[in-house]
């Protein structure tokens, strides 16, 4: 296993574009860490500076012991697995896993030994006589990652590994990852725009916008007390409710909300952050609430999302599905102040 550190690392490209920006980030030992964020966030870059394939302009990098700035790909104990999987299609899965290894000049036994080792890890032992064509997406990704494996790399490196197959073989595959990284207690660090997969998977998330990183925290922590605006509206299927409001000590007023918060804030503008979970029908008069009419009911099972106005501020809520809701409707929904967030206006950070 390995630790890996990025201090203060900027990497610029020669259009002059800064894809990273000043990165901090240290991944213990073992972790699986995902970083996400939108396409252009810089995340993808941040694994090819860790792969060595791309070179830091400021800052240090380093893996274990070893600052690695200037170390090639080669020597960094490094394993990465792409998108697209990059199988050789005149190569069986065996000698595709395998591929690697014979360039390096490792002796044939300890090709034979390390291949079936990773193919059992993965369960794949029955098809590695198979050419790419032959195999399906899942055991293509498969092959692709007990390519990794075979290298006994301390650090694996996974670039957006499962976006390229079905949403029901992608959850599946999600579980297996996580197993995977159990067996082989190696350090993952995993890139993906994919909220969910980064809830799923990692121990911590590091979550970037615009090269910088946002957030660094277990996933439970990112929910439920974002950094800032950005990571609240990330996270979260529909996003958080966003409201402007005025502040007097701990009384907020909006344009269809009134609720006293749980302590003072010293701001006088912010913005009232509401998951569409945390809202419910008022059950009680003295209760804060929210006026909402209503413009869309959509059934998701047990749940419905409630999509309407409230006040001058567009609001949705998760709501029990058994509730009749019609167009034109007027609610009034329970909103419990230990549920809401508030962001400075301006700089956009939390500060409830």
């Amino acid at each position: 296993m390995a630790r890996v550190r990025f201090e203060h690392v900027t990497k610029r490209f020669p259009s002059g574009d800064v894809a990273v920006k000043d990165l901090t980030l240290d991944v213990l030992d073992g972790e699986l860490i995902v970083v996400v964020g939108p396409s252009g966030c810089g995340k993808s870059t941040t694994l090819r500076l860790l792969a060595g394939l791309e070179y830091p302009d400021a800052g240090e990098i380093w893996i274990g012991e070893k600052l690695v700035n200037d170390v090639p790909t080669r020597n960094r104990e490094v394993s990465m697995v792409f998108q697209d999987y990059a199988l050789y299609p005149h190569l069986s899965a065996f000698d595709n896993m395998g591929f690697g290894l014979r360039m390096q000049g490792v002796p044939v036994p300890d090709i034979n030994w390390r291949v079936s080792r990773a193919a059992d890890v993965l369960d794949i032992v029955p098809i590695l006589d198979r050419m790419p064509r032959e195999l399906s997406g899942g055991e293509q990704q498969r092959v692709a990652l007990g390519r990794a494996i075979v290298k006994d790399a301390t650090v694996f490196l996974l670039d957006e590994p499962l976006s390229s197959i079905d949403a029901k073989l992608r959850e599946r595959m999600r579980m297996e990852l996580l197993q995977l990284h159990r067996k082989l207690h190696r350090t993952f660090l995993y890139v993906t725009h994919d909220q969910q997969e980064a809830m799923t998977l990692g121990d911590r998330v590091a979550v970037m916008n615009d090269g910088m990183l946002q957030q660094f925290a277990p996933p439970s922590e990112i929910y439920d007390r974002p950094a800032n605006l950005f990571v609240a509206g990330f996270f979260g299927s529909p996003a958080m409710n966003f409201i402007p409001v005025t502040i007097r000590g701990r009384k907020v007023t909006g344009s269809a909300i009134e609720l006293e918060l749980p302590r003072p804030c010293r701001l006088e503008r912010g913005v009232l952050g509401i998951r569409p979970e945390a809202l419910s029908p008022q059950l009680e008069a003295n209760e804060s609430t929210i006026d909402l009419k209503v413009d869309l009911a959509e059934s998701i099972g047990h749940h419905q999302l409630v999509y309407g106005e409230a006040g001058r501020d567009g609001l949705v809520a998760r709501l029990d599905a058994n509730l009749k809701v019609r167009r034109g409707d007027h609610m009034r929904l329970r909103v419990d102040p230990r549920l809401v967030h508030v962001f400075d206006a301006h700089s956009g950070q939390a500060v409830l």
